[in-house]
């Protein structure tokens, strides 16, 4: 089972000093962590993407580039690549790019984001977000997985003859996870094309999330990539954890009370009893986390969002710290202790793609030569 974390990019101020990061200080900050959660052995960093203040991931396939060659084991991925709002063409492009880069190491998230205003700003209508992550992603998956593409739909202008490059590395493209709160849509959109899915349910108690993944890991079954249980599933979450349980609670609390997300709501206590949000003793952690697989079944990926509410960095490298050494072990050998034999452990890595399509024979190519337009000859 892989655990990780993620960041939504918040510039906060920190409630306990006054003081808060610029963008750039925010940006090294966030890169730092992604280096030290390598460093640890953690096994995913991912990060979200926002266009707007107080967030500064506007670029997810920069920063993760820049970490590829930066970083040597963990995978690099994105917790949400707003699939609604930028042109699928340039994300076919980005995240081939990336996949080259990081050697495979490296996958995304589709997702529609939280964020309204962002629509009109990218030039499209919010009342059509379902159906642009639908059409979108289709038009993704067909530059990734044909040479050339002929295609017209109903959001972008037509393609005729293109190629969309580089091509996916060894000609598979990237593992996608489709990632939503509340839109059965989109579990049935992963369902439908055997990709992952991913439950953020970092504001949501565990039967929404149970009722989401039972109907992504049904669809999946009903679209014949396997069993139910062998449906790649994925949970977001969120934790902070002291040797003493008092301790956690005194230090995180004013960062809960003043969050941009859930401040100024809900006390510590009611959020902490009705989400997975985790405050306490590394012990107290695994016991919460080590009951998800009673609810949405044994899944393969768990993703902890660490850095958020204007933590300091120190603090955050020692989450990081407290995660890799105290809690990941033993989470990972309860959730492996009984897992059946023909349910996958992991998501699947780069590798596992190369060896399932050269068995299936749809293995795509990885670079497409040129013809010359008068005499048809390779240039």
């Amino acid at each position: 089972m892989q655990f990780g974390i993620f960041t939504v990019s918040d510039v906060t101020t920190d409630p306990t000093t006054g003081t808060t990061p610029d963008d750039t200080r925010r940006v090294r900050d966030i890169l730092a962590i992604a280096e030290h959660a390598d460093q640890a052995g953690l096994d995913v960093f991912a990060s979200g993407e926002h266009h707007n203040p107080p967030f500064v991931a506007s670029s997810p396939t920069t920063m993760l580039g820049y970490l590829a060659g930066r970083t040597e084991h963990i995978t690099l991925s994105t917790s949400t690549t707003l699939v609604t709002t930028n042109d699928p063409v340039r994300i076919a492009e980005e995240y081939a790019m990336l996949q080259v880069i990081s050697d495979g190491r490296m996958d995304l998230m589709m997702g529609r984001g939280n964020t309204g205003p962002v629509y009109p700003w990218f030039g499209q209508d919010i009342r059509q977000g379902v159906n642009l992550a639908i059409e979108n992603y289709a038009l993704i998956r067909q530059l990734w997985e044909n040479d050339v593409v002929n295609w017209q739909g109903k959001f972008r202008t037509p393609l005729q003859g293109f190629t969309s490059t580089p091509r996916p590395l060894d000609g598979v493209p990237p593992f996608v996870w489709h990632g939503s709160i509340r839109t059965p849509e989109i579990a049935e959109q992963a369902a439908y094309y055997g990709d992952g899915f991913l439950h953020n349910n970092i504001f949501w108690p565990i039967q929404h999330t149970e009722q989401m993944v039972g109907l992504y890991r049904q669809r999946f079954e009903h679209y014949g990539h396997g069993t139910a249980d062998q449906a790649i599933v994925g949970l977001g979450g969120q934790f902070f954890a002291r040797k003493n349980s008092q301790d956690a609670w005194d230090e995180f609390r004013p960062y809960f009370d003043n969050a941009p997300v859930y401040g100024h709501g809900p006390s510590m206590e009611d959020f902490t009893a009705q989400t997975p949000l985790t405050v306490g003793s590394p012990q107290q952690v695994i016991d919460r986390y080590a009951t998800m697989k009673d609810h949405v079944g044994h899944y393969q990926r768990q993703m902890f969002l660490i850095d958020h509410a204007g933590l300091p960095l120190k603090t955050v490298l020692e989450q990081i710290d407290i995660l890799a050494e105290d809690i990941v072990p033993e989470l990972r050998r309860i959730n492996e202790a009984d897992r059946p034999a023909h349910v996958p452990s992991d998501p699947p890595s780069h590798a596992d793609r190369v060896a399932a399509a050269l068995a299936a024979g749809t293995a795509g190519s990885d670079h497409v030569a040129a013809e010359d337009e008068w005499t048809g000859a390779s240039v």
